[in-house]
């Protein structure tokens, strides 16, 4: 259920993300939940070019994600990415996602993305990037 948390990130399914049989290809997800959070980084007010511009310059990689795939995405159909930052903890961040159709979930996805070097050893997250995160960040109930 989205709330003012939730960055919602509109993507139009493509001939060139589908198959032979007009369905999304199952990597293609993956591209798509990529644009959220990028396109949630962002909003956030941090770029990919940014973090390369910090001294180290940094990078996020995905460590780990689960994607459940709910219901197939047909060509020409048009979806919302809704990312959320669940929380923040040293150099790694938790994050969820959910892919829609008119409110209807397609798949969701959980990772855990940790903020590296560039020499790829992981770095604490700065405290500008984490308050701009954290304002994102739902409190506990």
């Amino acid at each position: 259920m989205p709330d003012s948390r939730d960055h919602a990130f509109p993507v139009r399914v493509y001939y060139e993300d589908t198959d032979f049989s007009g369905f999304v290809y199952h990597a293609n997800y993956l591209k798509f939940f990529e644009r959220g959070r990028s396109e949630a980084l962002r909003a956030a007010g941090v770029t990919h070019r940014d973090l390369l511009a910090w001294e180290p310059p940094s990078a996020m990689v995905v460590r780990h994600m689960e994607i459940d795939f709910e219901r197939p995405a047909r060509i020409e159909e048009d979806l919302v990415v809704h990312t959320r930052f669940v929380s923040l903890r040293g150099a790694r961040m938790f994050i969820d996602q959910r892919l829609e159709r008119a409110g209807e979930i397609i798949a969701t996805a959980r990772l855990e993305v940790v903020l590296i070097t560039l020499s790829g050893r992981p770095r604490r997250i700065p405290e500008a990037l984490s308050k701009a995160l954290e304002a994102l960040i739902p409190t506990p109930s």
